[in-house]
């Protein structure tokens, strides 16, 4: 059984690259681990990631031990060998460097995406999980269950070192201020580390933490609370927390950072919440394929896309009219989806005025 990436054409994905892409095994993914234990860890949504700069998608290939490599342009594709099982990707598009978390060997692979070879490998402390990178520092940050540390790889020189901040599920990082946000599933606290000096500070949000996206502009950090139907916005500043109600087991968020909407994807009721940034109300509630799992935003075209883990399909949404336009097949059991850094949302290109957070 190998995962496999199904790529939805230009007419189906408008934006900077002509392809939409959702990563799919041939096993059940549902909310936990997979029965099937070689198999089972690939639940996060960094398994995919898009280089729009370089019109690339990669994906992991855990059972092979290596990363196809998509041209987004012309949909040729090939494999990079990497380390033993590969669970997730992250690029640094300033230096076009992709970064691949190998669970099974305890190291990150390095890849030059000029010509997609493999140019390092560094040595990591036991299963690392997933990534994040500062692109401000060329720094990227890698987290680990069970080994009680973040690994931390400085990019010129692919040097590693262990940073003792504990075992962790999620990462999120803010560049502005050189804040890695780490959070554990049963931990009920999320740890800010700050980038400079290793120290950590926590703000109590509850346990069962999953999806976490950071918004930049506002400063808040979006979690989602599986447990229940809320999830929880944390003001990177105050750590003052505020929840806020959508559907029941949220397990994805993502934000258009042009229209001020978040997104979250509700696993245990099938729908996706839309929420107002500017307000922190909900606006809308719309229903779509079993088990929704993975989640991206474009947000040139404002769509958005909800991979449905057990309707082995992608939901497509019309972001300008809150609809739902289209359901695609999309392989079988699909749980990733990207388009463009799954983590944060970057400041709008253009100047314009951006209306404080709400979300205190």
């Amino acid at each position: 059984m190998i995962p496999c990436v199904s790529i939805f054409p230009a007419g189906f994905l408008c934006g900077c690259i002509p392809a939409a892409v959702l990563l799919a095994a041939f096993a059940p993914l549902a909310w936990s681990a997979a029965e099937d234990a070689s198999w089972g860890r690939l639940i996060t949504s960094a398994a995919i990631v898009c280089n729009p700069s370089a019109h690339k998608i990669y994906a992991v290939n855990e059972g092979t031990g290596s990363v196809t490599v998509i041209d987004a342009a012309t949909g040729a594709m090939h494999t990079v060998q990497v380390g033993r099982e590969p669970i997730a990707i992250a690029i640094n598009s300033t230096t076009n460097r992709i970064y691949i978390a190998n669970d099974g060997s305890a190291s990150v692979s390095v890849i030059d995406g000029t010509n997609d070879t493999l140019i390092a490998t560094v040595t990591s402390a036991p299963l690392p999980y997933t990534l994040a990178v500062d692109e401000a520092t060329n720094t990227i940050y890698v987290t680990h269950t069970y080994s009680g540390s973040v690994t931390v790889i400085e990019g010129i020189s692919n040097t590693a070192r262990e940073l003792k901040v504990g075992d962790a599920d999620g990462i999120a990082l803010d560049p502005r201020t050189g804040t890695v946000f780490l959070s554990t599933y049963e931990d009920p606290s999320i740890r800010f580390v700050d980038e400079a000096t290793g120290a950590v500070t926590k703000a109590s949000v509850g346990p069962h933490v999953w999806g976490m996206v950071f918004d930049q502009p506002s400063g808040t950090l979006f979690l989602t609370h599986t447990a229940s139907a809320e999830i929880v916005a944390l003001d990177e500043k105050t750590h003052a927390v505020r929840t806020l109600l959508v559907g029941r087991i949220p397990c994805a968020l993502a934000i258009n950072p042009v229209t001020r909407r978040l997104y979250v994807v509700n696993y245990g009721d099938k729908t996706l919440s839309i929420l107002d940034l500017q307000t922190g109300t909900t606006i809308a509630t719309l229903p779509v394929g079993p088990h929704p799992q993975g989640l991206a935003v474009d947000s040139k075209s404002n769509r958005i896309y909800v991979a449905n883990v057990q309707g082995n399909s992608v939901t497509v949404i019309d972001g300008a009219r809150n609809a739902v336009v289209g359901v695609r097949n999309a392989g079988s059991h699909p749980y990733a989806a990207n388009y463009g850094a799954p983590w944060v949302t970057p400041l709008p290109d253009a100047p314009q005025s951006i209306p404080p957070s709400p979300i205190k």
